[in-house]
């Protein structure tokens, strides 16, 4: 593929709900372009985009996919992202890269909470984008009903661009409703043809909506329209443009993917219509400065790239995916990494075809391209120069708050598992893992149960490693209520020194739940020597490891040491120590032992609809709500707070409430008691576990 220069060059990202077919899509854009000879299918596993074995096996996009295709004198980079809502990071990524959407919607499916989603996004990174209407080959498929609901949602924005012509239940053309022309299909080629008479009402009808919204641009315009004049075609195609730029309209087309039509007409309208990286503004920091750079995609700036998306793979190997935001970076440049704050060596420059490769001398200002074995760098990392180092706002990415406890089914595989899934993460920021000492498991964290079970099949079937899964244990934590009076005594002969020990403790609430123990000593007459005090405290350390009660971290407990006695020749630290061990246990569970659970602050975004069914789920799960809020597009905010114990399945169950319309975010709180059933039922757990011998 040869070089292109910033003005000839098009950043679209297919997004659109899972299945609604971004990917049979793409598949029908790169054959047009000559990229592949024969269609894919995603059933078949052989698509140019859905290239990982599991992504193969489970027929949908779990990875965003880079498709470079050349049309009309223009690359354009086409983005191919997954629509299901658990690899939304991968959505943020190639959204932080492209320059324009296409949303794709089924037509028999219509409307779908990811087409509302897509258009969410649309809004936050404020670009421009346009509708496919795909699966017009279908019966019964309305596109007039998808127009309509479209315009209902969205307003006055929504402009279709062309509309089809079906004759004897078949799809056998379109209608460009800018020109006001027919055209039929005969083998491959578009033949201009009379417009049916049924579709002149319609035609009529999305003409005036264009013209509406071509008038608005403009006085002159408007009262070229008030008067009746008409526009032509290209003061209509100039208008359009400069609309889609700043978002004001959105255009709609249609056709069908698998049988390649329609899709050679909207790759014609990406190239028209869709700005290319140059209209964009695109700011940093210059390091050296502290002054902003105006990058803004301009080849003769100063280079800077940005890595949007690193690809860590078994098969292919890493490479990290660049957009150049100014400048032109070259074959064994000498970059600088502002994160790692070290130079780094380009080496060769590739183009991404999906898993496959292609080398390039060059990469333009707003083209986007991959690097291999550039060290340490990582997503969201900006190369530029020593001489002007710049530094780019990171993407922001969803949190991930599902979460599930792992672990290695073989124990020799302990270090690779933990390597394996630093790649994972390293290829998606919305995965991570996490090891929970003080609970003594580790927990994995994705955006959704999918995800996650994604992540278990990649890392058997790609790094030949297998997990097991199963419930979190929750962090819970033990404390007193009350005070008690003890004394322990630790005294053994066997021959030689014996071991003696002896200490008299009171034990009450510290007050301060962020501290394990507040440690004291009252000890008059030396009945106690000081030398034994550190002692008695490792005593107490070790105790509030694993608490008496069911065997969890301790917290807010004051010990104070009194009284006791000593063996000039027996005592020695050890034997201190472990009567302040016994000590411990005895007096925590005099004191009115109880169990803490970890509170959090919960927030729920949902539209209105859903508000009732969300709190009645709130109060099952021993929530208190605490407020709703309206945020505008129809929309609440519910706050409650929540035992953490009660959101282990939210997120399936938000979905399944809302139709996935519904997002959720928590932080923790503080610890609160747990109610007498819980504690009850985790003491006996405890219990059970410590007479069959299970530690964790």
């Amino acid at each position: 593929m040869k070089v292109y220069t910033t003005d000839k060059i098009r950043n679209i990202v297919l997004l659109g709900h899972g299945g609604a077919g971004k990917t049979t899509l793409a598949e029908a854009m790169c054959y047009l372009a000559g990229v592949t000879s024969r269609m894919g299918k995603v059933e078949d596993g052989n698509t140019v985009s859905d290239f990982t074995k599991e992504e193969q096996k489970r027929g949908f996009s779990i990875r965003t996919a880079m498709l470079p295709i050349e049309w009309q004198g223009c690359k354009v980079n086409v983005l191919d992202t997954p629509g299901y809502f658990d690899f939304v990071g991968e959505v943020e990524e190639a959204i932080s890269a492209a320059d324009a959407a296409v949303i794709v919607i089924s037509g028999k499916a219509g409307i779908e909470v990811g087409t509302e989603r897509a258009w969410d996004l649309c809004e936050k990174y404020k670009i421009p984008r346009m509708f496919f209407v795909t699966d017009m080959d279908i019966d019964n498929v309305s596109y007039r009903d998808v127009v309509e609901k479209l315009s209902d949602m969205y307003g006055k924005k929504i402009a279709p661009f062309n509309f089809p012509i079906h004759a004897q239940e078949k799809f056998t053309g379109y209608v460009n409703v800018i020109s006001q022309k027919a055209y039929t299909w005969k083998d491959k080629e578009a033949v201009e043809c009379a417009v049916p008479d049924y579709s002149q009402e319609y035609l009529e009808n999305y003409r005036d909506t264009l013209m509406e919204t071509v008038a608005e641009t403009s006085e002159e315009f408007m009262e070229r329209y008030f008067e009746g004049e008409e526009f032509s075609d290209e003061e209509i195609r100039s208008a359009v443009r400069t609309q889609i730029f700043d978002c004001s309209i959105v255009p709609v087309e249609m056709g069908s993917s698998t049988m390649c039509r329609g899709v050679y007409t909207l790759l014609d309208d990406i190239v028209k219509y869709v700005p290319s990286p140059d209209h964009r503004q695109m700011n940093g920091i210059n390091l050296k400065t502290n002054e902003i750079f105006e990058a803004n995609f301009d080849f003769s700036k100063a280079k800077s790239a940005y890595i949007w998306k690193t690809i860590v793979d078994p098969f292919i190997g890493r490479y990290s995916l660049i957009q150049v935001r100014s400048g032109v970076i070259k074959t064994d440049d000498t970059v600088y990494d502002s994160a790692l704050e070290s130079e780094l060596r380009v080496g060769k420059l590739y183009i991404m075809q999906g898993n496959k490769t292609q080398e390039v001398p060059e990469l333009h200002a707003g083209d986007l391209g991959a690097l291999a074995k550039l060290g340490e760098a990582k997503t969201g990392d900006t190369l530029s120069t020593k001489a002007t180092p710049i530094q780019y706002a990171k993407t922001e990415i969803s949190t991930p708050y599902t979460y599930i406890r792992y672990k290695a089914k073989n124990k020799n595989d302990i270090d690779k598992i933990a390597q394996a899934m630093t790649k994972i993460s390293s290829e998606d920021p919305t995965f991570r893992m996490e090891n929970d000492a003080a609970n003594r498991q580790t927990l994995m964290y994705g955006i959704g149960d999918m995800q996650l079970e994604v992540v278990k099949s990649m890392l058997k079937n790609e790094y030949k490693v297998e997990i097991e899964t199963m419930a979190p244990k929750v962090a819970y934590r033990e404390t007193i209520r009350k005070t008690s009076d003890v004394e322990s005594k630790y005294k053994k002969q066997s021959g030689g020194h014996g071991q003696y020990g002896h200490v008299k403790m009171k034990f009450s609430p510290l007050g301060d739940m962020t501290k394990a123990y507040e440690f004291d000593e009252e000890v008059v007459g030396g009945s106690v020597p000081k030398n034994y005090f550190p002692a008695v405290e490792k005593g107490i350390i070790d105790s509030v490891q694993k608490g008496p009660l069911a065997a969890y971290p301790v917290v807010g407990v004051k010990a104070t040491l009194y009284d006791g006695s000593y063996h000039p020749v027996d005592s020695s630290e050890m034997a201190f120590k472990t009567a302040s061990v016994q000590a411990f246990k005895k007096g925590f569970m005099e004191a009115g032992p109880v169990l803490l659970e970890p509170i959090v602050s919960l927030k729920v975004t949902i539209p209105d609809a859903f508000t009732g069914d969300v709190m009645g789920d709130l109060n099952k799960r021993r929530g208190r709500v605490l407020g709703m809020n309206p945020i505008g597009g129809g929309k609440q905010v519910v706050e409650a707070e929540v035992p953490q114990s009660e959101l282990f399945d939210y997120c399936t169950v938000l979905r399944s409430m809302t139709g996935g319309r519904g997002d959720y975010e928590y932080t923790f709180a503080r610890y609160e008691q747990a109610p007498a059933d819980i504690q009850n039922k985790e003491v006996e757990a405890r219990a059970a576990q410590i007479a069959e011998g299970i530690e964790d």
